[in-house]
This record gives structure tokens, sequence and C-alpha cells, in this order.
């Protein structure tokens, strides 16, 4: 996860799409069978494999590009460790490339499912409601899946979860992922592992944030995550529902809250903790 890694920016665009691809086609993959085909059960399930996607996307793509995967860690990096700014936007775009066509790939697996629960549900794709779909892709507040639990006799549903909440809640998810990241790969913490060993500690840590935040808005902590296949759910039929959805917000809930929350986060680890770490180890000689 380091900030500035290998010399060919090519390379370091495919290795940041690569990767993303990775990380989306586990993530929402693991979604698709929870929803779609009912092989996952729980929350708990889905959040490890997006855990385990995201350790595995790190192990494949760190020593080329430093394995963002994300515009929140990428801007983040860039404010406190001096990645460069100039490759923010070129990181963001391969990362939303990467997840878009992890979104196809996905949506090419499991079409025909998707298909049969919409009939099931008798949910027609791009009207009202079919956010019960669309969230294989993009991510609505409340969870469609959790909120349906709460509908009343005659179909309406309480508010959960306000525009409001939606926004902290994204936000603080993120500072929690990128705290951990800074932590994990910061030298002088002598309680890190070292090199490779951080890429499933940060997977467990996404699937720990999931736990939480998931039933208010799908847990998205990552606006390419969102945004590379909430487009891709556009185009393929879920229209206004995928953008700009139901209750709007899925600029500032899913792309400002995590760019703002990783920034809080790295700001807390490096104010809160990191500033420490020097007159610590020369006190117990650890480090």
């Amino acid at each position: 996860m380091d900030s500035d890694r290998g010399e060919s920016l090519t390379g370091r665009l495919i290795a940041e799409a690569v990767g993303t691809f990775v990380l989306v086609f586990f993530g929402i993959g693991s979604v698709h069978v929870a929803v779609f085909t009912g092989a996952l059960a729980g929350l708990g399930q889905v959040a490890l494999v997006w855990g385990l996607g995201v350790g595995l996307a790190i192990y494949a793509t760190a020593a080329v590009s430093g394995a963002h995967l994300n515009p929140a860690v990428t801007v983040a990096f860039s404010v406190f460790r001096g990645f460069p700014r100039k490759l923010i936007l070129p990181y963001a775009a391969a990362q939303t490339v990467g997840a878009f066509a992890a979104a196809a790939v996905v949506h090419g697996l499991f079409y025909r499912w998707i298909a049969a629960f919409e009939a099931r549900e008798g949910i027609e794709r791009g009207a009202a409601g079919s956010e019960r779909s669309a969230m294989a892709y993009g991510e609505y507040f409340p969870n469609p899946d959790v909120a349906a639990g709460w509908a009343a006799a005659d179909g309406s549903e309480p508010v959960l979860v306000s525009h409001l909440q939606a926004f902290g809640a994204e936000l603080v998810g993120t500072a929690f992922l990128v705290m951990f990241i800074f932590a994990l790969v910061e030298p002088r913490n002598g309680n890190a592992p070292t090199g490779r060993g951080v890429a499933f500690p940060i997977g467990f840590a996404v699937a720990a944030i999931i736990c939480v935040v998931a039933p208010l808005t799908q847990a998205g902590l990552n606006p390419a995550r969102d945004f590379g296949p909430r487009l891709f759910s556009w185009f393929a039929g879920w229209g206004t529902v995928a953008i700009p959805g139901p209750r709007g917000g899925f600029f500032t809930v899913y792309i400002l809250a995590p760019l703002v929350g990783g920034l809080v986060g790295a700001a807390v680890y490096d104010l809160g903790v990191r500033r420490w770490l020097k007159a610590e180890a020369a006190a117990t000689g650890d480090r």
C-alpha cells in the first residue's frame, strides 16, 4: 500500500484497474450470490468475501501501484503522504474502469438469476422498487434488503436512514478504513505486519466495517466501487433508479462522504497516533 511504486505510469494504472476489478468482482459477486441465489446467508458471510477480495487484490497489485484501489485512499495518500497530485485523477479513473468492468462480468454470469429474482418478486427494472435488484451494483440507503423487512402492511416504509445519517455512515466507515490502512503501512508501527502481511488485515478491517455500516448504506467506502457498478447498472436498464437513485445522494453519500472520511481518518491517525510513535519507540526501545 505504499504511495509511490513502479516506474511506468501505464503499468501502475493497469494494476489499479486490475486490483479494483478483483476487489469488486468478489465483493459485488458475493452480493449477487446472497441476493439472487441465497447461497450466502447473512451479512457476515458477504462481509467475509468482501474482505478476502480486498486482501487478494492487494496481494496481486501492490508491488506495482501500491494497491490504492479506492479514490479515497489515493486522495488521503496525496494529502498526507506526498503521493503526486497529478496522479489522483488517473488513479481514480483506472479504479472506476476496473469496477465497471467487474460489474459487467458479474452481470454476464448472473443475468438469468437476476431476471428470475425480478420476476418472482414482481420487480420492474428501472421502476420504483427496483433498487432491490439494483443494490447488487450501486448502493442505496437504507440497505433495500434490510429495509424491506420493515415495510408496513400498506407497503410504506419508515424513514430508517436520513440523508445526513447516510453521509455520516459512509464518512465514519471510510475514516476507519483509511486510519487502519495508515496504521498498517506505517514503518514505525512495530505492532503492524510488514510487507505483504498487511493485505488481509486491511481486508479484515473492510469486513468489520461492512458488518456495522452495511445495514445503513451498504457500506460503499469507495467512490470507484460504487460509481463504476452504478454506471453499469444505468446502462443495464435500471436508469434513474441507478442514477440519481430514488432518494438521490449517490454523489454526496457515496462519492463525497468517502473522500472526506478518508481525510478525516488519515488526520486522526497522524495527529492522534503517529505523532507519538517516535517518542514511544525511544522510551521503550521496541522500535
